[in-house]
C-alpha cells in the first residue's frame, strides 16, 4: 500500500510565507498570489490556486469561488457523485497547482500539464513531505461562458426567472462548472491514457446531478417561503 503523505494547506502557506523576502516581494509586484485548500472529506490532494491579484481585473474573487466549490459545494453534491471520484482523488498527486487564467487561446476550458511550471512548486521542498506534485490550468472566463448542457441549463435557469434567487443560482452554477472542470483535469493527471469521452462523461454527470440536486432543494425552499408569505394574508 502506498504511504499516505500528511500534507496540509497550512504547511503550504507556511512554506510560501517563509521564502526569502526578495522572492515574495517580486511575486507581490507581479500580483501573483496562492490559495491552498483541499476537499474537506479527505487529506489529499491539496490544491493551490495560483492567480493574479493585481488591480481591478485580478482573479482573487474567482479564487474564492473555487475555494467555495471545493470546500462546500463538493460536500453538498450527491453521494454518488463524490463516490465516482473516490479512486481518482485517491490516486491523484498529493499536491496540485491550479493556474487560474482568464482564457486559453486554444479555446479549451483547461489542460493538465506534463510538468510543473509554477516557480514555487517546480522543485521538491521539505514542507511538501515527498508529495507528488501535479499542475493544471483552467480558464475561468471560458468556463463562465461554457454551456455545459445547453438545453438542461436553460430549463433550470427558466425555473428561477420568476423568483428572487436567480443570481444565487448562477453563482452556484458557475462554481459547479469550475468543480467539474477541476475534477476533469485531475482525472487526466491520474489517467492520461483514458479516453477523453470517458473522462468528460464522468465530469458532466457530476455537474448535472449536483446542479439538479441544488435546484430541487432551492425550489422546495422557495415554495416554502411563498407558502409562508401567502399564509400571512389568510
Amino acid at each position: 500500500m502506498a504511504e499516505v503523505v500528511a500534507l496540509a494547506p497550512a504547511a503550504i502557506e507556511h512554506y510560501l510565507a517563509s521564502r526569502p523576502r526578495r522572492v515574495r516581494w517580486a511575486e507581490r509586484l507581479r500580483g501573483r498570489q496562492y490559495r491552498a485548500l483541499r476537499f474537506p472529506d479527505r487529506p489529499t490532494p491539496v490544491l493551490v490556486v495560483a492567480h493574479n491579484a493585481l488591480g481591478p481585473f485580478g482573479d482573487a474573487p474567482v479564487a474564492r469561488q473555487i475555494a467555495l466549490a471545493i470546500e462546500q459545494d463538493w460536500l453538498t453534491a450527491p453521494e454518488s457523485c463524490r463516490q465516482s471520484y473516490d479512486a481518482v482523488l485517491f490516486a491523484a498527486p498529493e499536491l496540485i497547482v491550479v493556474q487560474l487564467r482568464h482564457d486559453n487561446l486554444c479555446g479549451c476550458l483547461g489542460h493538465r500539464h506534463l510538468a510543473v511550471r509554477e516557480p514555487p512548486f517546480a522543485e521538491l521542498h521539505e514542507p511538501f513531505q515527498g508529495a507528488r506534485v501535479g499542475e493544471m490550468d483552467i480558464a475561468h472566463r471560458r468556463i463562465d461562458r461554457w454551456q455545459a448542457m445547453p438545453l438542461a441549463d436553460l430549463a433550470l435557469d427558466s425555473r428561477f426567472l420568476q423568483g428572487t434567487r436567480l443570481d444565487e443560482f448562477h453563482a452556484k452554477q458557475f462554481r459547479l462548472k469550475m468543480l467539474s472542470v477541476i475534477l476533469h483535469e485531475i482525472h487526466h493527471l491520474v489517467s492520461p491514457q483514458e479516453p477523453e469521452s470517458t473522462i468528460r462523461q464522468r465530469s458532466l454527470t457530476l455537474y448535472r446531478d449536483a446542479l439538479a440536486s441544488y435546484v430541487e432543494g432551492a425550489l422546495k425552499t422557495l415554495s416554502l417561503t411563498i407558502d409562508r408569505s401567502f399564509s400571512r394574508f389568510e
